[in-house]
C-alpha cells in the first residue's frame, strides 16, 4: 500500500484490519557492535528473475552453527502503530506485525513457499466435504503469559472478537474479513466448529491474516479499555514496557510452549523511521537488526553485506505490490480518461532505474510472481508520453475544463516524498500540474480509510492466499480504499472465494488481474521487496522448523519471525 515508503506506502490491515536512533544500542551480550564471526557470503539477493514464483533468501542464521540463549537486541522498526495493540481492531503495519510477532501466535502460518497454510496454535483444521464447516482443534497444553489456559472458550472469545460479536470491542476490518462465517460452537475442551454461509476453501488462510490474526488472552479482550495496551499471548515473549513513538521491550516467555524456545532474554523494538537512519544505526552498533525497503539502502546494505559487516538476506517472496491508490470517488479518477493519463504518464522503468536503482522489479498488476492470479503482462497501459497527453485532452474535453491539479499524499519518510517528486516531474511532461502533501503514517491510513486523499502512494496486496484480497477489492469493503465499485471484480472474488480447484483459482484470479488492468483501478509502480540486516553475531531470521517439522518460513511480505533469533556470545 505497506507506500511500504516510495510509491508504496504499507497499509496496514486497518482496524477492523519517528524518531532518529539517539539512544544506547542493545544491553547484553547480543548487543550490536562488530563482534562475532562474519561469514564469506552474508549478502543474499533473491530477486524474480521471471514469471515464476520469486525466490526467498536464506536464513541469517550462520548454517551448522547450533543456536544459543540468552542476550538481547535492539530492532529498528520504521513506525509506530498508533491506537496500540487490540488486534481484532488494531491498524497494523509491517512494524506492528513484528512486534505481534513477537507477543502473540497465531493458529496457521504460511508453509516455507509461502503457498499453504499449516498448524501452529492449532492441532489441525478441518473442513467437511462441502467446506462450509471447520473443525479447528488445538494444541493441548498451552498457556497465555498471564497463566489462562487457550482452550476452545478462548479460541471461540477469539474468533468471536474479529467478527465484532464480543460486546467489549468494535472491530471494523475483520468484522467484514469473517462475515461469512455463521457461527462458532465450541465442541468439546480443545475444538470449535465454525459454520460458513458458503464454501470456503481458503478459510486456513484467514486464520492467519498476514500475521495480523493473534491470538490474545480473554484478559485482554473482556476489557476494551485496556485491550489496546495490556498484551497478553501466547508468543514467544511477552510485554515488559511500551513508550509510544520511542520503544517498545518484550523479554523471554519462560513457559513458551515451544520448547527450547526462544533464545533471546530480550528484544527492544525501536522506532526509527527513516529508513537511512537505521542503517546508520546498525553501522554506528545502536541497532542489532533492521527492516529496510528502500533501493537506496538495500543497494548500500548489500555493499556492507559483501565486506562481510553485516548479515542480510533479501527476498520478494508473497511480496506486496507499491502503488499509487487512485480515490475514483474523485476527480480526476472518477472518470477511466484520468486514471489512464496517469497510467501511460508514469514511466514505471525510470522509477525502477532512478529511485530503486534496479533493485525492485516493475509490477503490472496487483499480484507478485509467485501468486496465483499473476501474469507477465494483464495489459496495464505502458509508458507512453503520446498517450498519456491523449487521455489528459480527453478528460478536459469529457469535462470542459483543464485537467485538475493532482494532490499526492505522500509519507513523510524522505525516500518516499522522492518517489513523489519524481512523479511530479513526470506529470509535469504530461502537462498535469502536482502538488505533494506529506503526513506521518498513522494519519495516512485514518485518511485512507476517510477517502480523504486523490492519489495516496501505498503498497498492499501480500501474497499467500488471493482471497485474502477480497477485503481490500470488494465494492462493499470498507477497506477498499479506492473506493471502485466493479461488477466483474466483486463476481469474480466470489467465485475464488468458493472455488477449491486451483487451476480454476488461478484463472479467476487471473481475470481479475487483466480487469484491473482495463479499468486501471490503480497505478501500479514496482513489486516490493524486503531487506533484513543484522550485525553478524546476529542469526536465526528464517526461524526454527515448524512444530510439526517442515522448513520455517523466511521473509514473507517483509514479515519474518522472531521465535529463532539469537546471539552468539
Amino acid at each position: 500500500m505497506r507506500a511500504r515508503r516510495r510509491v508504496a506506502f504499507t497499509v496496514a490491515l486497518v482496524a477492523a484490519l519517528a524518531v532518529s536512533v539517539n539512544g544506547c544500542g542493545g544491553g547484553g551480550s547480543g548487543s550490536g557492535g562488530s563482534g562475532g564471526s562474519s561469514s564469506s557470503n552474508n549478502a543474499t539477493t533473491a530477486q524474480s528473475q521471471s514469471a515464476t514464483a520469486a525466490k526467498g533468501a536464506v536464513s541469517l542464521r550462520s548454517e551448522g552453527t547450533k543456536p544459543q540463549h540468552g542476550g538481547s537486541i535492539v530492532y529498528g522498526v520504521e513506525a509506530e502503530t498508533a491506537g496500540g495493540y487490540c488486534l481484532p481492531q488494531a491498524e497494523l503495519a509491517i512494524s506492528g506485525i513484528m512486534v505481534t510477532d513477537a507477543i502473540y501466535d497465531t493458529l496457521t502460518v504460511p508453509n516455507a513457499a509461502g503457498t499453504d497454510y499449516v498448524p501452529y496454535l492449532v492441532k489441525s483444521v478441518t473442513p467437511n466435504a462441502t467446506y462450509d464447516s471447520w473443525t479447528i482443534t488445538l494444541r493441548p497444553g498451552i498457556k497465555f503469559q498471564n497463566g489462562e489456559a487457550l482452550d476452545a472458550d478462548a479460541l471461540k472469545l477469539n474468533l468471536d472478537s474479529f467478527r465484532g460479536k464480543n460486546p467489549h470491542l468494535a472491530p471494523r476490518l475483520f468484522a467484514f474479513v469473517f462475515q461469512d462465517i455463521k457461527d462458532v460452537t465450541v465442541t468439546d475442551p480443545l475444538s470449535v466448529v465454525v459454520t460458513t454461509t458458503r464454501p470456503w476453501p481458503s478459510f486456513p488462510s484467514q486464520l492467519y491474516s498476514t500475521g495480523r490474526l493473534g491470538i490474545a488472552a480473554p484478559a485482554q479482550l473482556n476489557n476494551g479499555d485496556t485491550c489496546p495496551t495490556n498484551m497478553i499471548g501466547t508468543g514467544p515473549f511477552k510485554l515488559d514496557h511500551w513508550t509510544p513513538n520511542q520503544e517498545l521491550v518484550v523479554t523471554r516467555n519462560p513457559n513458551y510452549w515451544r520448547n527450547g524456545l526462544p533464545y533471546l532474554d530480550k528484544i527492544t523494538f525501536r522506532v526509527v523511521a527513516e529508513s537511512a537512519q537505521r542503517t546508520i544505526g546498525l553501522q554506528s552498533g545502536q541497532l542489532d537488526i533492521i527492516h529496510s525497503s528502500t533501493g537506496v539502502d538495500i543497494t548500500q546494505l548489500r555493499k556492507l553485506a559483501d565486506q562481510g559487516k553485516i548479515n542480510m538476506t533479501l527476498a520478494f517472496q508473497a511480496a506486496e505490490v507499491g502503488f499509487g491508490m487512485l480515490n475514483t470517488k474523485k476527480a480526476p479518477f472518477d472518470d477511466i480518461n484520468g486514471r489512464k493519463a496517469i497510467a501511460y504518464g508514469t514511466n514505471r522503468e525510470e522509477i525502477k532505474t532512478l529511485h530503486n536503482l534496479d533493485v525492485f522489479p516493475v509490477a503490472n498488476g496487483p499480484f507478485a510472481p509467485d501468486q496465483l492470479g499473476y501474469l507477465k503482462d494483464p495489459g496495464y497501459p505502458k509508458y507512453s508520453l503520446k498517450k498519456a497527453k491523449e487521455y489528459k485532452k480527453k478528460y478536459e474535453d469529457a469535462h470542459g475544463g483543464k485537467f485538475p491539479t493532482l494532490t499526492i499524499l505522500s509519507w513523510n519518510e524522505p525516500d518516499t516524498v522522492k518517489l513523489a517528486e519524481q512523479t511530479k516531474e513526470q506529470m509535469r511532461k504530461v502537462g498535469i500540474n502536482v502538488e505533494i502533501e506529506e503526513a506521518d503514517q498513522a494519519t495516512l491510513i485514518t485518511r485512507g480509510l476517510g477517502g480523504d486523499f486523490q492519489n495516496l502512494f501505498f503498497r498492499n496486496y501480500p501474497g499467500g492466499d488471493p482471497d485474502g484480497n477480497y477485503v481490500w477489492w470488494h465494492s462493499g469493503s470498507p477497506v477498499n480504499f479506492g473506493r471502485f465499485s466493479d461488477p466483474v471484480i466483486d463476481k469474480l472474488l466470489e467465485q475464488g472465494r468458493v472455488t477449491a480447484d486451483r487451476a480454476k483459482r488461478a484463472q479467476i484470479y487471473q481475470a481479475i488481474n487483466r480487469e484491473f488492468a482495463k479499468q486501471v483501478w490503480a497505478a501500479w509502480t514496482f513489486l516490493q521487496g524486503w531487506a533484513i540486516a543484522a550485525q553478524t553475531n546476529v542469526h536465526g531470521a528464517c526461524g526454527p522448523a515448524l512444530p510439526d517439522g517442515g522448513k520455517p518460513r523466511c521473509i514473507l511480505a517483509g514479515i519474518h519471525e522472531t521465535v529463532g533469533l539469537w546471539v552468539s556470545k
